[in-house]
């Protein structure tokens, strides 16, 4: 049985960062934000991960072009 991914979650105004199941990313994160921050979109997915896997959606529909 594999184990299921870890996904970093960054959270800027409490300095911290956690790798959490992906299945549990969105409430994790909503909860962290609800219960520190009154409900602001503070905590998130690490933004370079993000930035990558818009990277890798972007290349795999073609919308990069040849020169990127």
């Amino acid at each position: 049985m594999s184990e299921e991914p870890l996904v970093p979650v960054v959270c800027s105004a409490c300095g911290t960062e956690t790798d959490v199941p992906l299945a549990e990313v969105a409430d994790t994160v909503e909860r962290h934000n609800e219960r520190l921050h009154d409900g602001e979109d503070v905590a998130e997915v690490d933004p370079e991960l993000t930035d990558q896997l818009a990277d890798l959606v972007a290349e795999d529909m073609g919308l990069l072009g040849e020169d990127a």
